[in-house]
């Protein structure tokens, strides 16, 4: 059995195991057929992984196995609900069966709901909780059953800057976020205590142009849209591989989330008032909600919709914040020098 590392720079690479130099690792990834998981799914198909593509629609996983295989990797859908375990459990029981030990397993299935709390139904709200925090568990459980045995594998909760900073208008979304946060903080505890070799790491995202904002279910009168700086979906997808394949214990991407989450522990009760005036406006665009629109809260809205939501014109590919958060050790080795420079010229001076 060989080792292999990944190539990244910026942090301490995982070792991975191989059978052989013509195995290629497993990745599952919820929420695969379209938005931020979507490009997920593209980000490790490019990079040669085998994907196993969990979601409900299934002409998005259709479009989306087509987009990994085309970018070089080998892809299986699965159509599943991850609310429910025994779905979460056969699926896994399903990638392992046909392509081996699972690598990575990536929770990224998410629901919202964009409404004040008392006009969320008890059973909408029950079932956002259900898609995006459950759905988490019981995929980190179906992972942690196949990875404890071997004591390797790594497992990537998709979390937002809302898992530390809450905002109105999102209650079931940012609490579901912010119960992931301590559900795997816990895990973390216990693996290390048994001084497992699984290693489990949250990212935590900025606002990124997704479907969401198209089939969140809504009781708003205007077209939700995402709050303050908008990111591609692909800055989110490089982030979760780098995540995946670095050990690192959590990764802050783009400088909204780095924001929100140090401003949350500096001036809470500020940030309160502050996103009380702003918030629930700013997460209304000027359009009003077009006629019979449909929302994916319970069922999938037909069609493949892709990674993409309809904010490209807004929309930035550029992350320097992440690649600063993934390159520390070349910073600091850049900083060291040139302090080391300005050091020896202040001496020559004397």
């Amino acid at each position: 059995m060989a080792a292999e590392r990944d190539t990244d720079d910026g942090g301490t690479p995982l070792p991975r195991a191989v059978e052989g130099s013509s195995r290629r690792r497993v990745v599952v990834v919820t929420g695969a057929s379209a938005g931020i998981g979507r490009a997920i799914a593209r980000e490790f198909g490019r990079r040669g992984w085998r994907v196993a593509l969990l979601a409900r629609g299934e002409e998005g996983l259709a479009a989306a196995r087509a987009e990994v295989e085309r970018l070089g990797g080998e892809a299986l859908c699965i159509p599943t609900d991850v609310s429910d375990e025994s779905q979460v459990e056969a699926a896994a029981s399903g990638v392992e069966a046909q392509w081996g030990p699972i690598d990575v397993w990536v929770n990224n299935a998410m629901a919202t709901i964009f409404a004040p709390l008392l006009e969320v139904s008890g059973e909408d709200f029950r079932r956002a909780t259900d898609v995006t925090y459950l759905g988490a568990v019981w995929g980190t459980r179906a992972a942690l059953r196949r990875m404890q045995p071997r004591d390797a594998g790594t497992i990537v909760q998709v979390g937002s800057a809302l898992a530390y900073r809450s905002i109105p208008l999102q209650s079931p979304y940012c609490g579901a976020k912010a119960a992931l946060r301590g559900f795997t903080d816990s895990l973390r505890c216990e693996l290390a205590h048994d001084g497992s070799r699984v290693h489990v790491t949250m990212v935590q995202l900025s606002a990124f142009n997704t479907p969401q904002f198209d089939w969140g279910r809504t009781t708003m009168p205007r077209s939700p849209r995402p709050m303050g700086k908008i990111f591609q979906p692909e800055i989110a997808a490089r982030a979760v591989y780098w995540a995946a394949t670095h050990r690192r214990r959590e990764l802050w991407v783009c400088w909204p989330a780095v924001q929100a989450i140090l401003g949350t522990r500096v001036v809470p009760g500020l940030l309160d008032r502050l996103l009380g005036r702003r918030a629930v406006e700013g997460q209304m665009s000027d359009e009003p909600l077009p006629p019979g629109r449909r929302d994916n809260l319970w069922q999938p809205v037909p069609g493949d919709h892709g990674a993409h939501g309809r904010f490209d014109a807004q929309a930035t590919n550029r992350g320097a914040q992440l690649w600063m958060n993934t390159h520390r050790g070349l910073l600091a080795g850049v900083a060291f020098g040139l302090l080391a420079a300005f050091s020896l010229s202040t001496r020559r001076r004397r």
